[in-house]
């Protein structure tokens, strides 16, 4: 159970309360050191999936972690920006994307249960979206420049439309199994 792929997934749900404590430090150099824990979280994310592919070192308890690891530090980070920028133009992009991951989460359960997880499998589309939605979201908490905020807005608007596109290609994925009529 201990191999390297799941110690980053770990070290990854570690990190959470770590960029927390950062993010709200009322120092002038914390938006950074968050950025940066996120963006460590977001680096572990993309090497643990590869080195479990790379190493034969897929477990169960990796295939669990992972996705909750991926969807608590996304949806921790987008709570965060919410009560920090204040404004509907980040509250409703967050809203979709934390509602989204409930939704396919819930999918991909039922499909499980139905023994069709298959057809909910991760898509071309869905690593697109979370490249767009960690770059935006590391350049909404550094802030670093007005232009990079701006720039995150744009990404996280594309991640959001993404994430749409994602949700309704995996719902049409398993929609017949959805409609099907077995009463």
């Amino acid at each position: 159970m201990w191999n390297i792929p799941n110690t980053l997934t770990t070290f990854r749900l570690c990190l959470i309360p770590i960029f927390l404590v950062i993010f709200y430090l009322p120092y002038q150099w914390a938006f950074f050191a968050a950025a940066f824990v996120f963006w460590l979280a977001s680096i572990t994310d993309i090497l643990d999936g590869y080195l479990a592919r790379r190493l034969n070192q897929s477990t169960p308890f990796g295939a669990f972690l992972d996705p909750v690891a991926d969807k608590v530090m996304v949806s921790v980070a987008l709570v965060a920006l919410v009560s920090h920028y204040q404004s509907v133009w980040m509250t409703v992009p967050a809203i979709i994307i934390v509602s989204r991951e409930i939704v396919i989460s819930a999918l991909r359960e039922w499909m499980a249960e139905q023994g069709k997880r298959g057809q909910v499998a991760v898509s071309q589309l869905g690593k697109i979206k979370t490249a767009a939605q960690m770059l935006a979201i590391i350049g909404l908490i550094w802030q670093f420049q007005p232009w990079m905020v701006s720039l995150s807005y744009v990404l996280l608007y594309i991640a959001t439309l993404l994430t749409f596109g994602s949700m309704v290609q995996y719902l049409m994925a398993a929609r017949h199994s959805l409609l099907a009529n077995n009463g």
